[in-house]
């Protein structure tokens, strides 16, 4: 992967789209736990894309790609989470988004969609991603101990709706 993202800085876009395809999953179950709708993951994977196509000079260490990116998909999402608040919807019919039903893990996810968003993405990030307590520390910018309390509230919350279920 080091290699790709290497020839991927140095101008090879077809490095670029091959690193792309294999994060194209991980970007998915990110966005959609933090936005929730279809569309707006869309937006969010389709921006980041081209962040990280623009910004890719500015990667320091390649081995750290795959941090990274997830970091500009993040902001992305929380820009517009930031950018939803601030509009007020024409209709307030609640919009249930669909699951593809052959997603693997789509029973974690549906899980996931009854938590809050905090603890929501710090277990994503954990269980989905296989990020460590302090890579996502660094993600979201929070104090080690922080992800560590979220991931064990957020454990025990994905408990109480496994159990209600």
């Amino acid at each position: 992967m080091t290699e790709l993202v290497q020839r991927a800085v140095q101008g090879d876009t077809e490095a670029f789209v091959a690193l792309m395809e294999a994060r194209k999953q991980s970007f998915y179950k990110v966005a959609r736990s933090m936005l929730g709708r279809d569309e707006d993951v869309a937006d969010a994977v389709q921006e980041t894309v081209l962040l990280c196509f623009e910004k890719l000079g500015q990667l320091r260490q390649p081995a750290h790609f795959r941090t990274w990116s997830t970091r500009i998909l993040i902001n992305v999402c929380q820009d517009m989470l930031r950018d939803r608040s601030r509009v007020t919807p024409v209709e307030t019919v609640p919009e249930r988004a669909e699951h593809d039903p052959g997603q693997a893990n789509a029973e974690f996810l549906d899980l996931l969609e009854g938590i809050d968003e905090k603890y929501r993405t710090v277990l994503l990030l954990y269980y989905g991603e296989g990020f460590s307590v302090r890579e996502i520390s660094g993600l979201l910018s929070l104090k080690k101990e922080t992800v560590k309390t979220r991931l064990k509230r957020g454990r025990g919350a994905v408990r109480l709706a496994y159990e209600a279920e």
